[in-house]
């Protein structure tokens, strides 16, 4: 499986962007698809996941409220569609799938990684 992430870009304050992770080819029904970001001079954080299989989603504190992830099956694609953004939300965002069984988190094992996609946000 590879990951391609897409969709950064720069923008002002206020306003969104919708990222996309594309998943080449294979099932993902035994992962979870997780957001993280990584902004300079920061560790990468844990932004948003979702469980391929039921769609349960989770949220870091910090985007709860502004960021919506989703799935589209039949595509093998995961968004993050983030709206109200904040020039703290400015940073490298990657996504990546863990197997479904272990819990998110930047210290968790993940069997892929897609290439970052560089965020920007104006003020």
């Amino acid at each position: 499986v590879q990951l391609q992430a897409s969709g950064g870009g720069l923008v002002q304050a206020g306003g969104y962007l919708r990222l996309s992770c594309a998943a080449s080819a294979g099932t993902l029904s035994s992962y979870a698809m997780d957001w993280f970001r990584q902004a300079p001079g920061k560790e990468r954080e844990f932004v948003a996941s979702i469980n391929w299989i039921g769609g349960s989603t989770n949220y870091a504190d910090s985007v709860k409220g502004r960021f919506t992830i989703s799935r589209d099956i039949a595509k093998n694609t995961v968004y993050l569609q983030m709206n109200s953004l904040k020039p703290e939300d400015t940073a490298v965002y990657y996504c990546a799938a863990r197997y479904r069984w272990v819990i998110a988190g930047p210290r968790s094992k993940y069997e892929y990684w897609g290439h970052g996609t560089q965020v920007t946000v104006s003020s």
